[in-house]
């Protein structure tokens, strides 16, 4: 692998277990595609670290068991004004 990509896989791994962050936040926040988030964290950040990966993935599942929830509070907020 690239260096360039490693380093971009691990800063990405580590913003999202710094801040809780969802592959779409993390991927506004660095300014590329959700996709490449995603491949970047569920595919190349177990071959670059195996332990950063096994954190992340807990945050991911974290977030996505939370997911329904906070699409029914976004769509309460919408219709609520």
């Amino acid at each position: 692998m690239w260096d360039y990509l490693a380093e971009r896989v691990i800063k990405e791994g580590e913003y999202i277990i710094e801040t809780l962050s969802t592959v779409r936040a993390t991927a506004k926040y660095f300014g590329i595609s959700k996709s490449t988030v995603h491949k970047d964290v569920t595919e190349r950040l177990k071959n670059v670290d195996a332990k950063l990966f096994e954190e992340v993935r807990m945050v991911l599942d974290k977030n996505l068991s939370e997911r329904h929830i906070r699409g029914g509070m976004a769509t309460k907020r919408k219709y609520s004004h």
